[in-house]
């Protein structure tokens, strides 16, 4: 697969990685653990490199550590601090101290001696992010961590975060139908070098075509806190999965994969991460790497998507005001 470097870190990855979380939490009950490691194990024989999990998702880190044992040498993974004894709705806790007990704790449950990519999950107000940098950057000459990272930061904090370690990669949500980043974040990475992570890729499943406003979520689901998933705001957002399914059957694609090549096509220091618990969605998703949308295409989706207003929040209040600190 190609590769691509997160900004000018020199951390190079695969264009398409693989999100973790899902395997074993958020979207319904935990996949079987014996098939969530053949899933990981497959999508390193495609090619994938960049494989992110997080402390917040259960017992996603032992998954990912046993899955990529064998191929330790050859991958990147990336886990995350920064929620209050892991639990992301147990309040933000980014304080030095905690840093390190994360640190110290991630490694041992992915059994690897260094975290290649440390993101502070969600910024903490009540910690100066000059403490998270410096921490981090501790953390890396102390041959623990090897890469700096942010999540759902907003323009100062990644501005600061940097002047004092720099900052390999950011990780928010970016796609088709939430754009916000392009307005300040994306050029700011620009400037300063920073590569960017795209998490749901796929609008948490939205843009692949296979939800509609008749879908029942498992009661476990968060999607069913999400107000962009109540049911009329499915309906409405119908047109934009209308739009993907159009184009892709021109292009002998599926939506999916015309939802993440666009993604690719916007910076070539962008590496989204899609998340899967099944195979052919897997192949589905990867697909997308050799899939080229033409100038003039990537203009019409432009246009296109100019003229659709998608509705509904992407997060409920409580967990918004977590975000663009």
């Amino acid at each position: 697969m190609e590769q691509r470097e997160l900004g000018k870190s020199g951390l190079r990855v695969s264009a398409i990685g693989l999100g973790c979380m899902g395997l074993s939490y958020g979207y319904g009950p935990a996949a079987e653990r014996g098939a969530a490691i053949e899933l990981i194990r497959t999508a390193v024989e495609r090619g994938v490199t960049l494989f992110d999990t997080a402390e917040a998702y259960g017992p996603n880190e032992e998954l990912v550590g046993e899955a990529l044992a064998p191929f330790r040498d050859r991958v990147v993974i990336a886990t995350k601090f920064g929620f209050r004894d892991g639990d992301a709705r147990a309040g933000l806790d980014s304080r030095p101290e905690r840093i390190r007990e994360v640190a110290e704790q991630s490694l041992k449950r992915l059994g690897t001696d260094s975290i290649d990519l440390f993101y502070q999950h969600r910024p903490d107000p009540n910690v100066p992010i000059e403490d998270v940098a410096g921490t981090v950057r501790d953390l890396i000459r102390e041959g623990k961590v090897k890469h700096f990272g942010l999540s759902e930061a907003g323009a100062a904090t990644i501005r600061r975060a940097h002047a004092v370690q720099p900052v390999a990669a950011l990780q928010s949500e970016y796609s088709m139908w939430w754009r916000e980043p392009e307005a300040e974040i994306l050029p700011l990475l620009e400037e300063l070098g920073i590569g960017f992570v795209p998490f749901s890729p796929l609008g948490k499943g939205f843009l692949t075509g296979a939800i509609d406003a008749a879908t029942q979520f498992d009661p476990t689901d968060f999607r069913n806190t999400v107000p962009r998933f109540a049911q009329e705001a499915r309906a409405a957002n119908q047109v934009l999965v209308d739009l993907l399914g159009r184009i892709a059957a021109g292009k002998g694609a599926t939506p999916a994969q015309i939802a993440l090549a666009w993604l690719l096509a916007q910076k070539p220091w962008i590496v989204p991460i899609p998340g899967t618990t099944k195979p052919h969605r897997l192949a589905e998703n990867l697909g997308a790497a050799t899939l080229r949308l033409a100038p003039d295409e990537l203009r019409e989706l432009a246009e296109a998507l100019s003229g659709i207003a998608v509705q509904g929040a992407r997060y409920a209040a409580d967990r918004q005001k977590l975000v663009g600190k």
